[in-house]
């Protein structure tokens, strides 16, 4: 009977599009994922999106349309990039689906009516972007710990989960099993930053926004955002809080391993395990916190405007080079980087000169001198052996690595065969072999050699590029092999046939031109949203006057003209518009959609957070098909800089300006 073995991912926030350090979680997953099947496990690959919450339920007021219309969009957005990236997901989990809902208002009722969920109030600081309150001393610099933004005061009655109750039990697991969090850096962030200062009862409901599931006994509260996500991980095997949970459930609940990033792991090491502890249920066996994958140094956001997209990088390189650059290059512990030139650097130097160029090769001599038969003719010397022990030795040192987590290990062990086989063609020169015919079965020997070992290396290599390493297998008349045959060498049937038309799978990308093309196609983008101009309304006759000379008004007529400070809570660039960006801006009691003709100076990322003075008595206007609701106030110096209206300091948004 096959293992079983459960692996998730983090779900996914339909708050927006998944930029590269986002689908690069996928990727690595779907790797683990492959490899455990090779390895004869009965695998269950869950992922998923994670749809509530008031962020969303204000980007969709700004859009103009339903939440859960525009959820629907965005999990979509989500679910195509997954399949782009060619992940081998066996579930696809929405926190929107009615089974889900259900489940987490019964664990709800559970949890309260055995007095783990409590009703109280809560005062503190809240931060929208995060979906996250703080206490006063949490706060760094008065802003948000986790994002750096501005958290604003709140109160509202809630209902709470006792996490002070289980904390010994949880720091006693920690103890008895040392690898439930995986790196241990991510453990002692877990014990000394958490567990040993005390835990904080946790906010598990609130009253402010609507979207979300109504708590079943209060429908005024909906459930809060992380035990409504969280619970994902065993709703998507068919737990039921009644205790007739699905066969699929019992079969492979506990997880194996949830894989998520490390900015997330506090919530699934601290509250998700005291969750389970509270409904009586097994633990995951651990929880992989994987370091970010950053841009030119800095952590990448859609807020921050440093973004990059797996289906740019895949119109450019491929979905495979793609894949094999996310998961050789990232670090297990710290941080990797991504650029467009490291991408088609290690395009270059890896598939290309290694991989590609080895197997080109092989399949170019073995026609040339045998009409691409592969045959072992036996004939060895003390080289064969020293390659033959680098490629049967890989597959328990990639296994050992692959335990760990430490993917791009694994990835380089694989790579190492074909380093040590290219080495090995220039060990054995089979071009000179050739022309000597008493060397022919040495010949054939040494071909067959490299045959064999591309087929092995490429067998693991087809977890991190299925289909290429798939189309290498076959030019050599072969499929993935199993992983318990990786050790043997020798297994490549003789008079094995190569392909007579090899298709070139790893060509070189040229740097200067990927560069060219990726600056021309932003241009494009920006040229395409070029806005297109706007009829100014007609105004009535007046006296012509001098250049620069203002009409003066009276104190009456100022007073029409309504100021308030306006609080920044998202931002984003208007499609076809390179020009204009959208922001969504609270103003005490109501939440705006503003636009504004500000992108030349102002990125989106410097914007969320500001406060802003915004005229709120303007007519309403259409830019771009979306209604504009007031106006930021801009100061303009002499060389046309434009510069944003502040308040001196933080004021309460919504107040006047007067």
């Amino acid at each position: 009977m096959s293992k079983k073995y459960y692996i998730t991912t983090a779900i996914a926030y339909t708050s927006g599009k998944p930029h590269i350090g986002n689908t690069y979680e996928i990727v690595l997953t779907d790797f683990l994922a492959r490899f455990r099947r090779a390895q004869g496990c009965d695998v269950v690959f869950q992922t998923g999106t994670d749809e509530h919450g008031e962020k969303i339920e204000l980007k969709a007021e700004a859009a103009g349309i339903t939440p859960k219309k525009f959820v629907d969009g965005v999990a979509a957005e989500i679910k195509s990039i997954w399949d782009l990236m060619d992940t081998s997901y066996d579930k696809f989990i929405r926190t929107t689906d009615d089974y889900h809902e259900k489940e987490v208002q019964e664990i709800f009722e559970k949890l309260l009516a055995q007095g783990d969920i409590y009703k109280g109030a809560y005062k503190g600081w809240y931060c929208t972007p995060c979906e996250s309150f703080w206490t006063e001393s949490q706060l760094v610099d008065g802003k948000c710990p986790d994002c750096g933004r501005e958290v604003k005061l709140a109160e509202e009655e809630a209902y709470f989960f006792r996490m002070s109750k289980y904390a010994d039990k949880l720091m006693k697991y920690y103890d008895e099993h040392p690898d439930f969090i995986v790196p241990v850096s991510r453990k002692n962030e877990m014990v000394n930053n958490f567990l040993k200062p005390g835990l904080q009862d946790l906010c598990v409901s609130r009253t402010s926004f609507s979207w979300g599931i109504p708590v079943k006994s209060d429908p005024k509260h909906v459930v809060y955002v992380w035990l409504d996500a969280l619970t994902n991980y065993i709703t998507g095997l068919g737990y039921k809080c009644g205790g007739k949970s699905d066969a699929r459930y019992k079969k492979y609940w506990p997880a194996d391993v949830h894989v998520i990033g490390k900015d997330i792991v506090r919530f699934h090491t601290i509250y998700w395990p005291i969750f389970l502890m509270a409904l009586g249920e097994s633990l995951p066996k651990q929880v992989f916190g994987h370091p970010w994958l950053l841009q030119d140094g800095g952590k990448m956001s859609k807020s921050k405007g440093n973004v990059m997209y797996a289906d740019d990088l895949v119109k450019f390189f491929g979905v495979d080079p793609v894949r094999y650059f996310l998961l050789s290059s990232m670090p297990f512990d710290n941080d990797g980087l991504i650029g467009w030139e490291l991408v088609a650097e290690t395009v270059n130097s890896d598939l290309a000169n290694v991989y590609g160029n080895l197997a080109s090769r092989t399949v170019a001599m073995s026609n040339k001198y045998f009409g691409g038969v592969v045959e072992n003719k036996g004939v060895c010397e003390a080289v064969d052996e020293e390659l033959k022990a680098v490629v049967t030795g890989a597959y328990a040192k990639v296994c050992k690595k692959v335990d760990e987590f430490r993917v791009a290990d694994a990835v380089a062990e694989i790579m190492s065969i074909f380093r040590r086989a290219n080495k090995y063609i220039d060990e054995t020169a089979p071009w000179v072999l050739a022309r000597d015919e008493s060397k022919k079965d040495r010949l054939a020997t040494v071909l067959y050699n490299l045959a064999e070992s591309i087929v092995i290396g490429s067998s693991m290599l087809a977890c991190c590029m299925p289909t290429l390493a798939g189309k290498v297998l076959a030019q050599f008349g072969a499929t993935a092999r199993p992983f318990d045959k990786l050790g043997e060498f020798g297994l490549l049937p003789d008079g094995t046939k190569v392909t007579d038309k090899p298709e070139i799978l790893f060509a070189r990308a040229d740097v200067k031109e990927i560069t060219e093309k990726v600056n021309a196609m932003y241009e494009e983008r920006k040229s395409a949203a070029a806005p297109a101009p706007q009829a100014a309304p007609a105004a009535p006759a007046a006296e012509e006057k001098p250049e620069g000379v203002a009409t003066l008004i009276d104190i009456a007529q100022f007073k029409e003209i309504k100021l308030k400070v306006g609080h920044i809570l998202t931002a984003e660039k208007v499609e076809k518009a390179d020009k204009l960006l959208k922001f969504t801006v609270g103003m005490g009691d109501e939440v705006r959609t503003i636009v504004s003709g500000i992108a030349k100076y102002y990125t989106p990322e410097e914007m969320v957070g500001k406060q802003v003075v915004v005229v709120a008595n303007l007519r309403p206007a259409k830019l771009r098909g979306i209604e504009s609701q007031g106006m930021l106030l801009c100061a303009v110096s002499a060389d046309g800089d434009v510069v944003l209206v502040s308040p001196e300091k933080a004021v309460p948004a919504g107040s006047e300006v007067c």
